[in-house]
Parts: structure tokens; sequence; C-alpha cells
């Protein structure tokens, strides 16, 4: 009697092969992935020098300690309303310059370029523009002088300079929000808007019957890339405010970066560190399940 074997074989000449082809990538995925979030949440629990002999265990200290923290607190609040203002105003003005590139119009391909442009220019390099821009002597106050308006201390007001690296983040990333949405719109077929027009739509009918439900995908990509760009923004804070004034400008990661090399409280940073990252996680689940049904 001959015997049957099984196609699942793990033994199967496929299932080895694909093994194989994956195993190279499965490792750098470990090591440079896994691994590094592996050791954060260690580290969260320890205190101590940042070595194996300068460590100890403190259990949920120093969770206990950004708990009890204002300024933690502080930041937190900082980094939502950074977030939500900085995506929101992202997502909907691309939308519209992509919806409007999409159209037959002159010079499109320079407008593109030209719109596309910041988000390939180094987020130092336009940090540095933007503190030029804004300083108390620099050309924004000076164009307030000539209409009239007292000059404002951009960077020294609590109030004012948070709005400064929003409007930096925007423009920041303007550009690649817009080209992910014009190659959604490549996707719907013009035979949609077509029949529509013979319905008697209207343009924002055509929109927003239209236009949006086609572009669910892209929406769903765009807001998670943006708000995962908001989330980490360190070379803004870095370069135009550093945090100030009065801690009104300090985000998340850049907390987690005073503590890790300013304070060397590395167990404290590992801690805010996985928050930032469940917060994350979290985040970008909801979205998923809010936009993906």
């Amino acid at each position: 009697m001959t015997k049957s074997y099984s196609n699942k074989s793990w033994l199967d000449n496929d299932t080895v092969a694909a093994w194989v082809f994956l195993t190279p990538a499965l490792i750098l995925l470990g090591l440079f992935i896994i691994w590094p979030i592996v050791y954060l949440f260690f580290l969260s629990f320890t205190a101590g020098s940042f070595t194996a002999a300068g460590m100890y265990p403190v259990g949920l200290k120093n969770y206990l300690r950004l708990l009890l923290n204002p300024d933690f607190w502080q930041i937190i609040g900082n980094t939502v309303y950074f977030t939500v203002a900085t995506v929101i105003p992202s997502l909907v003005i691309s939308l519209g310059l992509a919806a409007l590139l999409n159209q037959s119009l002159a010079l499109r391909g320079l407008l593109r370029s030209a719109y596309f442009l910041p988000s390939i220019i180094s987020l130092v390099a336009a940090g540095l523009g933007f503190r030029w821009l804004f300083q108390n002597d620099g050309p924004i106050n000076s164009l307030l002088e000539v209409i009239g308006i007292a000059p404002i201390p951009w960077l020294g007001d609590a109030f004012w300079a948070m709005p400064v690296l929003i409007l930096l983040s925007i423009w920041k990333q303007l550009g690649f929000n817009m080209v992910v949405f014009l190659a959604g719109l490549q996707t719907i077929p013009s035979s949609r808007y077509e029949a529509a027009e013979l319905d008697g739509a209207n343009s924002w009918q055509q929109f927003w019957h239209i236009t949006l439900p086609g572009l669910r995908p892209t929406l769903i990509f765009a807001a998670i890339t943006t708000v995962i760009f908001t989330l980490r923004s360190f070379e803004q804070v870095y370069v135009v405010t550093a945090g100030g004034p009065l801690n009104s400008t300090n985000l998340l990661v850049y907390y987690i970066y005073q503590e890790a090399f300013g304070q060397f409280d590395f167990g404290y940073a590992a801690a805010a560190a996985t928050v930032l990252l469940g917060f994350t996680l979290v985040l970008v689940y909801l979205q998923l399940q809010t936009w993906g049904d």
C-alpha cells in the first residue's frame, strides 16, 4: 500500500523555500523592531545607569511618577492639541489641493512640484527657516508693522509658540498627503462622475457621494501616517522652541529626549516612551475601526 503524505507538511518544498526567503527579513524585524520594543518595556521597570551593572528593578514606580507628575499631563495635553490641530488641516487642505490639481489646469505639473517640495526639505532646515521668519525682528513682524499691527513675540509667548509649530508641521506634511490623494483620485473611474452628471448631481454632490467614498482607503492611510508624523515630532520643537516658553510647546517625544539624555533618567524616559507607543497603537486601531467599516 502506498503511503499518502499531506501537502501541509512543514517539510514540503514550498514551505521550506518560503521560510528560507522570510528568515532574513524576520531576523532584521526581530533585531531592529521587536527587540528594541521588548527592551524598552523592560527598561521602563528599572532605574539607575544605562548599563546592566547599574540597573535595578523598581516595579511600577516610573509609571506612578508619570501619573503624579503635573508636567507630564501638561505635555500630554500639548501633544493632543498639536496632533489634532495638525492632522485635520493637513488632511482637509491637501485633499482640496489634490482635487483642484486633478483638474486640467495650466502649469499643473509645476504646481504639483511646488506643493510637494516642502515634504522633501529637512525638518531641521525648515525649522531654522520658520525660526527666522517668526523671531521678534523677523519678516513676519516686519510685515505686521507695515499693515499697522503691533509685533507679536511669536516664539516667546506661551499662546503663540504652539501655532508656529503647528503651521510648520502642516506645511511640511501637505505635499506628501497631496500626492497620496492624487494617486487615490486616479483610481476612481471617470464613468461614475459622468453618470452623476447625467443624473443632475452638482460638484459638491459628486465630491461627497463619489470622491470621498472612493478615497476611503487613501484617507485611512493618509490619516494614520499624518498622526504618526505628528506624534513623533521632535525636530520642530528642538530647533524652533526647545519646548518653551513655560513648557507650552514641549511634546512627548521631546520630553522623552530631555529625561533620557538631559537628566539621564532612562527608566523614567522608557516608561514615557512606552506610554507613547501604547497611545499610538490605540489611536491607529481606533482609526482603522472607525474608517475601515
